[in-house]
């Protein structure tokens, strides 16, 4: 099958299966790539944890922190489905910053990352960003704001309804009335973005490599392994990944090495347009679209 074709059919399938999807696999020896709408800005959800995490790393580097150092943090005190670690929790803990850092991107613990958000603040993230030459990521929020969204205000027998509203009160623009899916307000990306920082962590680049070989081990750590990692992992590849999941918004950033010494970067940036909370089946269709293009980049 032709690349063209390929895509074609790639681009089918998510619309029958319901998603909107921005995907950008690009081969890092290479260059080679293939993508779908790979340009397309959307909201970043708990991607801008990977971000945020070369932040803290590099300046751990540098010597403005010191991992070691330790913080107390509030408990998130969270009841509704999805947050995970210490935003779950009922009471204060005391942990230092090298332990938060491995709870925020491992785990996507919501408020291990405001900790490390405290001291390194959005803005502050974005302009490291373009201080090592990638500028199509901006962070603008921490993870409270993405714990009060429209589902948490409904019973979980009406969930639904967030998604509904998720689906249908955006505008053309990508501008929306729900402000953690506004593109203008919210922190955000593109597949094409997400994968340069990629490229930029495992291959030579302005980011210090000390730091990088540090963000590669906390992906490779990754424990949410339901969404790609099932069409990546094997005995004979690496799988090093972060998800992003808010309202009907569904992403995977991650690098694919394989043992013979190829190695992918991919990015799958989708939307639902399924008014449902639990899709098992969008998850396994983001990852078949995913591999797809990763299988025409290897044959090449």
């Amino acid at each position: 099958m032709s690349a063209e074709a390929l895509l074609r059919d790639t681009r089918r399938r998510l619309r029958d299966g319901g998603l909107r999807g921005c995907l950008l696999v690009r081969d890092l020896h290479t260059g080679r790539e293939l993508g779908i709408d790979p340009d397309t800005r959307l909201p970043a959800a708990s991607l801008i944890k990977v971000p945020l995490a070369l932040a803290t790393a590099e300046r751990i580097r540098r010597g403005e922190l010191d991992g070691a150092t330790a913080l107390d943090v509030r408990p998130g005190r969270i009841t509704t489905p999805g947050p995970t670690g210490l935003s779950r929790f009922r009471h204060p803990a005391r942990i230092a910053i090298d332990d938060l850092l491995y709870l925020s991107t491992c785990v996507s613990d919501g408020t291990a990352a405001d900790a490390l958000f405290d001291l390194t603040p959005p803005a502050r993230v974005t302009a490291l960003l373009h201080e090592l030459g990638l500028r199509g990521i901006t962070v603008r929020h921490g993870m409270r704001e993405l714990s009060d969204t429209p589902v948490e205000r409904f019973d979980a027998d009406q969930a639904h309804l967030a998604h509904a509203l998720a689906i249908e009160a955006g505008t053309s623009g990508r501008g929306h009335r729900v402000p953690q899916l506004d593109t203008t307000r919210a922190g955000t990306g593109s597949a094409r973005a997400w994968v340069e920082l990629l490229q930029a962590l495992w291959t030579p680049s302005a980011i210090a490599p000390e730091t990088a070989e540090r963000v590669r081990g906390l992906m490779a750590h990754n424990v949410i392994r339901h969404r790609l990692a099932p069409d990546f992992s094997s005995d004979a590849t690496t799988w090093s990944s972060k998800t992003g999941t808010l309202l009907n918004l569904r992403h995977e950033i991650g690098v694919v090495e394989h043992s013979d010494g190829q190695a992918f970067a991919i990015a799958v940036l989708t939307e639902s347009l399924v008014p449902a909370v639990t899709q098992p089946g969008a998850d396994a269709l983001m990852a078949q679209a995913a591999r797809g293009l990763r299988d025409h980049l290897r044959q090449l």
